[in-house]
């Protein structure tokens, strides 16, 4: 494996090296990066094109320019040295400071939306392919097919009118909702479930009035205790929220036959619901790392509950306590937020409008982490719905066509023979084989993430990479084209080198030798 690992970077190292010089001589012969100084009102017209030509090296030809960057970008790999240099813009600003902060827009956008999108993919795709053929697996086949025909510039739009502005309009209107809405949306919900759940008539009826008129209770209650004004899960609402946790948690990890686990799962639940309490006052102190040590700190109490309690099977017990842990906590944080909310809309920055269309933050903006957490949010739920739309709709159709295709192998029929529950069968047997498609999607995905990041954080104004690429691109400003060339590559080889080392990990049958 070590001979492999070691054959593969350098194979990667070559290629990159080779996509760099193909890339280098294009962009440097799309357009002229002196267009902007030749023909102007300038005085010093010749002293600015001399002082350009003299920093970027343009009197010198491209395909021997590209060896100049190439040692300059060389420098990057020595550790702590601090001597990266990826060149100079047309503005003298150099590339390795700026690259770093549209990095960050970048990767945070499209790390956001590929989690989300693996995440609603797979579990809809599972649930379509155990119910084949259903309404519900007709609805979301339609639907994942008209969201992947969609162009990112017209999800973008349509995110723009009708949830950023919508929504603000509905806030500063006292966000009451209509009593015609209230029906629309409970009808739909009740259809929604009943598709779903499935099953005889009398039960699809049954669920159909049930959910209904609970979606039905839950939104008179949000309208008239304005909710969105003043939102939170209060202790009440997070007892039944952690109950639910431990219930779907339990049921996906083991199944509620495992007492075990399941008593696993709910005391790591109510030591996170005692820490609801307790940790009140060191929320309001907070910074972004005690949150990570806290969420850690979660993580490892489900751990060691799993491991006290788990008995002969501590696998399963340990493995609900962690899941049950950070999702309980990160339950916790979102109260928090939700209760920083209030101050957050009626800042003077926001004005009652607090979902952005443009930007990656509020210029101005000062608060503690709970405020600025709210403000990077709502600044980066529209990008990000609309580059997880796009992929969520791959996902599912993959997740759907894998778990269908390993479900009619032997091995699954012989598992079922044996008499194994429904659950272990999918979750323990099928659910990994049908990951290894999965794997080599994301490998491609998140370039094509990345490459879709250009046109949305176009639409929203987001100082990305992408808007760092396409500006760059317009004016022919050939280093940061560059730094933003090497960064996706190095993202797109790693990603591809992760999911060939996934396929052994998923499948015992995948070795290399």
């Amino acid at each position: 494996m070590a001979a492999y690992i070691a054959r593969r970077i350098g194979v990667s190292i070559l290629i990159l090296i080779a996509a760099s010089f193909i890339m280098y001589v294009l962009a440097a012969g799309s357009g002229d990066p002196l267009r902007d100084l030749r023909g102007g009102n300038a005085a010093n017209e010749a002293q600015l094109i001399a002082a350009r030509v003299s920093a970027l090296d343009l009197d010198v030809p491209a395909p021997l320019r590209w060896f100049l960057w190439l040692g300059g970008a060389a420098k990057c790999l020595v550790p702590f040295a601090n001597s990266c240099d990826l060149g100079l813009t047309l503005d003298n600003a150099p590339v390795a400071t700026i690259l770093p902060t549209a990095m960050v827009s970048t990767l945070q956008l499209v790390t956001v939306a590929t989690v989300v999108a693996i995440i609603l993919g797979v579990v809809i795709g599972i649930v379509t392919a155990l119910r084949q053929y259903s309404g519900f697996d007709i609805a979301t086949t339609f639907l994942s097919f008209f969201l992947f025909s969609l162009p990112s510039f017209l999800i973008a739009v349509l995110l723009k009118e009708f949830i950023a502005i919508g929504f603000n309009d509905f806030l500063q209107d006292g966000a009451a909702i209509p009593a015609w809405l209230i029906v629309v949306i409970a009808l739909v919900a009740g259809l929604i479930w009943m598709v779903l759940i499935g099953g005889s008539r009398r039960r699809r009826l049954i669920v159909f009035g049930v959910s209904a008129v609970a979606t039905g209770a839950v939104l008179v209650y949000v309208s008239l205790t304005s909710w969105f004004l003043f939102p939170g899960l209060g202790p009440v609402g997070l007892l039944v929220v952690l109950a639910g946790v431990v219930f779907i948690t339990t049921s996906l990890v083991s199944g509620l036959a495992n007492r075990r686990a399941l008593l696993a799962s709910a005391i790591t639940a109510a030591f996170v619901y005692i820490a609801f309490f307790v940790l009140q006052g060191l929320f309001t102190i907070s910074s972004a790392f005690t949150l990570i040590f806290i969420a850690v700190a979660a993580l490892v109490v489900g751990i060691v509950v799993g491991f006290l309690v788990g008995g002969s099977d501590r696998g399963q017990a340990v493995r609900a306590g962690a899941i049950t842990g950070i999702v309980s906590m990160l339950l916790v944080f979102l109260d928090r937020f939700m209760q920083a909310w209030p101050s957050y809309v009626e800042s003077g920055r926001i004005n009652g409008r607090p979902i952005a269309t443009v930007g990656s933050g509020t210029p101005g903006l000062t608060g503690d982490v709970w405020v600025t957490g709210i403000d990077s949010f709502t600044h980066l739920l529209l990008p990000t719905i609309a580059l997880l739309l796009i992929s969520f709709a791959q996902y599912t159709r993959y997740a759907r066509a894998g778990l269908l295709e390993v479900l009619n192998q032997d091995y699954i029929r012989t598992a079922r023979a044996k008499g194994l529950p429904e659950r272990t069968v999918i979750m323990r047997h099928a659910f990994r084989n049908m990951l290894i498609p999965i794997a080599t999607i994301v490998a491609t995905d998140v370039g094509a993430l990345l490459g879709g990041a250009v046109i949305t954080e176009k639409v929203f104004a987001i100082s990305g990479m992408g808007n760092l690429f396409a500006t760059a691109l317009g004016r022919t400003d050939l280093n940061p084209i560059m730094g933003y060339f090497i960064v996706i590559a190095i993202v797109a080889i790693a990603f591809n080198f992760l999911a060939d080392l996934a396929y052994a990990a998923l499948d015992p049958r995948v070795r290399v030798r």
